[in-house]
């Protein structure tokens, strides 16, 4: 990997209206790149406003229709159009696709030439706060070397908060928040500003090693078939410039959780009597905080075959509040077949399965089996609900927002010794009866007829006939 660290020094500005404005570091703005240069120097780039910056032929939206973009600087939103407006016929309705996310819309970004891409932040649409945001981008940032990632990458990515865009507009003679609503509508063409962004980004570079960390249990009748488990081990390490005293990334639920469940799980099946017929693989990859990178160089480099990869369970940030009544499907409706093997061990648990609780925000393509997904492999995201047995549904709305609020990606993500552990023991239950159904030879999952993942997967049927 590559770990790139922005220089404090580092400077965005705009010139509009005759007049500068300096974005504070940290304060209105976050910088970054992935160029793999020491340093970037971005002198007057015009600045285009492309709405959420998507292309998407199928869904018959594109932001950069009828604009050059080259060498400009483009500023887009967050989440998918439609979002603003609560439009339930545009693209998945309130739920967030891979439009939505930051990732591809700076992956798009470059790909239409621009020089720059800033994401305006707006704390709804990206379901996290600005200091996520801060947490993220002001410590180590680390990457997979071009050699490994050949993509075309953007020279500087970064985000703008909310103030900071709406000064650059009004500079401009222009109401942000009334482009943002003709952003989300069919129709809305990019607005070009009479602005330009300069920006100066110095980089220190460094090559370094993470591991992900495999383990195999072959199976006893079908060994190059298989079934993975996975939870990322990896957090934000330590960050100075965090606020209080603590400037440790402990990451207890996101992720050691996780990874407990995941050593638990690979125990289980170790003192089976009868070893199950395909393998059992247990991986926990690395760097899924910087862009869920380890599981991608997984994904890129398997040691097993992916087209024989019965399906992958994951667990990421799983809830540790008391027992649950029932448990949501992240991007529910992805496999129908892999949700009927959970909800039949959900009925032997007295629980329910309930729909996914905020589908808005996306967390199916903000964890590590998205890059299985994207490979064709059925994948299982699915974590407690918000109903506690005994203390109802408001209870793990107040637990879900508190944890949101005060703990995601903030130092105070740490051991409680007072953690009720009854809940999570029900949920590692589920995942390993559903991982021990799909150990047996034969059953193949599928993506639903819906699914964007369908075609790859597909494409390898001829690879899992005997």
């Amino acid at each position: 990997m590559v770990e790139t660290r922005v220089d404090p020094a580092t400077t965005l500005s705009f010139s509009v209206g005759g007049q500068t404005q300096t974005l504070a570091l940290g304060k209105d703005m976050v910088i970054g790149s992935r160029a793999e240069k020491p340093s970037i120097d971005i002198k007057d780039s015009d600045v285009v406003f492309v709405g959420y910056g998507v292309n998407a032929p199928e869904q018959n939206w594109n932001d950069y229709d009828g604009v050059d973009v080259n060498g400009k600087t483009v500023v887009m939103l967050i989440n998918d159009p439609g979002f603003l407006r609560k439009d339930e016929s545009l693209f998945k309705g309130r739920a967030m696709t891979y439009y939505g996310r930051w990732t591809y819309k700076f992956e798009e970004a470059a790909r239409q030439g621009a020089k720059a891409a800033l994401i305006v932040h707006n704390t709804e649409p990206a379901a996290y706060g600005w200091d996520v945001v801060v947490n993220s981008w002001t410590g180590p940032a680390h990457d997979l070397p071009l050699s490994e990632d050949p993509e075309k990458r953007i020279d500087a990515q970064g985000w703008i908060t909310l103030n900071a865009a709406k000064a650059l507009f009004a500079a401009d003679g222009k109401d942000f928040e009334k482009l943002m609503l003709e952003a989300d509508a069919p129709g809305f063409k990019a607005v070009p500003l009479h602005a330009t962004a300069s920006s100066w980004i110095k980089l220190s570079m460094e090559n370094k090693f993470s591991h992900n960390a495999v383990a195999i249990l072959p199976g006893s009748e079908k060994p190059g078939e298989s079934v993975l488990y996975m939870g990322h081990w990896d957090h934000l390490g330590v960050n100075a410039s965090s606020d209080g005293e603590d400037h440790i990334f402990n990451g207890a639920i996101d992720n050691a959780s996780g990874v407990s469940g995941a050593l638990e799980i690979a125990h289980a099946f170790s003192a089976m009597a009868s070893k199950p017929a395909r393998s059992i693989v247990i991986l926990l990859p690395t760097l899924e905080e910087s862009g869920l990178l380890g599981s991608k160089y997984f994904a890129a480099h398997p040691p097993i075959n992916l087209a024989k990869l019965a399906a992958v369970i994951n667990m990421d940030a799983l809830p540790i509040r008391g027992r649950n009544a029932d448990m949501g499907v992240i991007g529910q409706g992805q496999s129908a077949d892999l949700e009927a093997l959970l909800l039949d061990q959900l009925k032997a648990q007295g629980r329910t399965m309930e729909p996914e609780a905020a589908p808005e925000k996306g967390f199916f393509f903000r964890s590590d089996h998205f890059n299985f997904a994207k490979q064709g492999v059925p994948a299982l995201y699915a974590r407690a609900g918000l109903t506690h047995v005994d203390k109802g549904a408001a209870y793990g709305q107040q637990w879900s927002d508190d944890y949101t609020s005060n703990r995601y990606h903030k130092p105070a993500d740490a051991f409680d010794p007072n953690w009720d552990y009854a809940g999570l023991i029900d949920d590692l239950n589920l995942y390993f009866e559903v991982g021990k159904r799909l150990s047996v030879a034969g059953q193949w999952p599928t993506w639903s007829e819906s699914s964007e993942f369908r075609t790859a997967r597909e494409a390898s049927s001829s690879e899992r006939t005997d």
